[in-house]
Formats: structure tokens, C-alpha cells, sequence
């Protein structure tokens, strides 16, 4: 595996996670952008614990099982559990998901960025941190890019 692994959670505030997420994984992964290396889906409950749900994800091969090594053992959704990546700051999955929330926790290989990641450790560098933009943030910049295009040369 040469590409950068991303540990992603998407939270969702019904208890039923249809299909679409799934298939959008699968087109990407179908386009050569990303290879899943594995799903789990879990739901909070109201008190905090975790249970992972049985979903169509296990009939397309994923079992949770690689994500529940990742995030630890023996059982990483009923307790605080923070995953310690070399160099980067410690992350916590318990801090993440707010209670009453469904998640859907993939591992995910970035094959587009396989040699910007063999370029970056070939000149002696190493990721410090990678996120996100949220909504609002997003919206910020599509408004600052139409500024910037806006103003003369």
C-alpha cells in the first residue's frame, strides 16, 4: 500500500444509512481515485456506548474488522479510544460522535496522492495535519475564489 490511508467518519443523524454513501465510494473506487479498504457502521446511543450495525456494506466484503483493529482492541466503541499516528496529534472517535449519531467509518487508500506522498517522504517531509473544511468554510472560500477571479490581473 503506497497511498495515504484516511480514517473517515460521516455522521448521520437518522438511524438508517441508505446506499448512496456506499455507491459514491464505489464509483470512486471504480474511477481509481480511492481504494476502500474497509466500512463499519455504528450507531451512539443516547448514553455514549457504541453498537456496530449490520448493513449492506458486509455483502460488498467489508466486515468492520480491519477499522475495529485500527481503533483498537478488544472492542474500540465502548470506551474512549484515541489513535496515536505517528508525528500527528491524537484523535479520539468517542470526541467525535456526538450521541444519537450513526456513523459510517471507512479506511480509505487515496491512490491519487500515492506520489505526492512518495515525493513528500523523498524530500524528508511528513504530514502535520489534514482536515476538513466544514460548510460554512467551504462556502467562504467558493466566495473569496470569486473575488480573486473577479479582480483585474
Amino acid at each position: 500500500m503506497t497511498g495515504p490511508v484516511q480514517v473517515l467518519v460521516l455522521g448521520f443523524d437518522r438511524p438508517v444509512v441508505t446506499g448512496e454513501v456506499l455507491a459514491e465510494l464505489g464509483r470512486l473506487r471504480d474511477a481509481g481515485v480511492v481504494r476502500l479498504l474497509d466500512v463499519l457502521v455504528a450507531s451512539r446511543g443516547s448514553d455514549g456506548s457504541f453498537e456496530t450495525l449490520d448493513i449492506k456494506a458486509n455483502e460488498a466484503g467489508f466486515s468492520g474488522r480491519i477499522v475495529t483493529e485500527i481503533l483498537g482492541e478488544p472492542d474500540p466503541l465502548t470506551r474512549t479510544q484515541v489513535i496515536d499516528v505517528t508525528g500527528m496529534p491524537s484523535w479520539s472517535l468517542s470526541d467525535s460522535v456526538p450521541d444519537g449519531t450513526t456513523v459510517v467509518i471507512g479506511l480509505i487508500e487515496h491512490l491519487w496522492a500515492r506520489d505526492l506522498a512518495a515525493a513528500v517522504a523523498g524530500a524528508g517531509g511528513r504530514p502535520l495535519e489534514e482536515t476538513w473544511l466544514a460548510p460554512d468554510d467551504r462556502a467562504r472560500v467558493e466566495k473569496l475564489l470569486g473575488v480573486a477571479e473577479s479582480r483585474p490581473g
